[in-house]
C-alpha cells in the first residue's frame, strides 16, 4: 500500500513553504506596522491540519511542533508591535524586544524550511536528538565518577555540606559495585541509538504504509530510552537507593530490547544486535547480583 494515500506531497510542502516565506516577510515590518493576526491563526491551523497530512506519526509531530513554534512567535511579535510605545528611555528596550521577537519568527520559519520531507528523514533526525540526550547523560555519569568519589564536587561548596561531613553525599563501597554495570547499560543505550540511527539512514524507506508504521514503532521504542537513562543516572547519585536503581536499570533494559522485525534492521545488522543483547544482559545480571539480597 502506498504510504501517501490521498496526501499530495508537492502541494503540501509548496503551501507550507509559501506560508513560511510570507510569515518571514511580515516579520520585516517590525516597528512600522503590526504583524498580521491572521498569520497566527493560519499557523495554528497548520498545527491542527486534518488529513490528508504527511504519512508518519513522527513526521506529523515534527510539522505540528514547527507550526506551533511559528504561531507562538507571531503571537509574541503581534503583542510587541501593538502595545503602546513607552517614552524614552524605555523606548530602546521596547525596540530591542521587537527585534528579538522578529528574530524568533525568522528562526521558526527557517526550521519549517528545514523540516524533513518524509518519515524516514524525520525518524533519523529524532533519533539523533535522543542520542544527544543519552550522550550528555553518559558524560555526566562518567564525570561524576572521576571526581575523587565526590559526585557533587562541581556543584556544592564545602559550606553547603558542613565541611563535607555528610556521608550521604558520597558513594559507599556497595554503591561503587553498581556504578560499573550501570555505566555499561548507559553505554549500551548510546550504542543502540547510534546504530539504529545509522541503520535507518542506510536501509529505511518510507514508501509504503508498512514501512512508515515500522519506522514509527522504532521511534516509539527510542523515545523510551532517553528518559529511562535519565532516571537511571539520577538514581546513581548518593544517597543511593539500590532497589530504586535496580528498578530503573530494568526500565533501561526494557527500552533497549532490540526489535528485529523492521525493514530498517536487515540481516546485515544481526551481528551488532546480538552483541548489544549480550552487553545489556551482562550488565543487568551484575546489577541483579549486587542487589539480590535486598529483595
Amino acid at each position: 500500500e502506498d504510504a501517501a494515500g490521498s496526501f499530495e506531497r508537492d502541494h503540501f510542502w509548496g503551501a507550507l513553504s509559501k506560508e513560511a516565506d510570507g510569515t518571514g516577510r511580515d516579520g520585516t515590518g517590525v516597528g512600522t506596522r503590526p504583524a498580521q493576526p491572521t498569520r497566527c491563526l493560519s499557523w495554528a491551523q497548520w498545527s491542527l491540519q486534518p488529513c490528508p497530512f504527511p504519512p508518519g506519526t513522527t513526521l506529523r509531530k515534527a510539522v505540528r511542533d514547527a507550526a506551533l513554534d511559528v504561531a507562538e512567535g507571531m503571537l509574541q511579535l503581534t503583542e510587541a508591535l501593538t502595545e503602546p510605545r513607552p517614552r524614552v528611555p524605555l523606548a530602546r528596550s521596547s525596540t530591542q524586544e521587537r527585534l528579538v521577537c522578529t528574530g524568533s519568527v525568522w528562526e521558526a520559519c527557517e526550521r519549517v524550511a528545514a523540516l524533513p520531507r518524509d518519515n524516514q528523514a524525520a525518524v533519523a533526525l529524532a533519533l539523533s536528538s535522543c542520542l544527544g540526550v543519552v550522550r550528555d547523560a553518559l558524560e555526566e555519569m562518567e564525570q561524576a565518577q572521576v571526581e575523587g568519589g565526590d559526585p557533587y564536587g562541581d556543584v556544592l561548596e564545602d559550606e553547603d555540606l558542613g565541611s563535607r561531613g555528610n556521608q550521604d553525599v558520597y558513594w559507599t563501597e556497595a554503591d561503587r559495585q553498581l556504578l560499573g554495570p550501570c555505566t555499561g547499560l548507559v553505554k549500551a543505550a548510546k550504542a543502540c541509538l547510534k546504530k539504529v540511527g545509522t541503520a535507518v539512514r542506510a536501509h529505511a524507506k518510507a514508501e509504503t504504509a508498512e514501512q512508515v508504521a515500522q519506522l514509527d514503532d522504532l521511534m516509539d521504542i527510542a523515545r523510551d530510552v532517553s528518559p529511562s537513562v535519565d532516571e537511571l543516572v539520577l538514581s546513581t547519585y548518593p544517597p543511593v537507593n539500590q532497589l530504586t536503581l535496580r528498578d530503573d536499570s530494568a526500565l533501561v533494559l526494557k527500552a533497549l530490547s532490540p526489535r528485529r522485525a523492521s525493514h530498517a534492521c536487515p540481516a546485515s545488522e544481526e551481528s551488532w544486535l546480538g552483541f548489544l543483547e549480550g552487553a545489556v544482559e551482562h550488565n543487568m545480571d551484575k546489577i541483579k547480583g549486587h542487589t539480590q539480597a535486598l529483595l
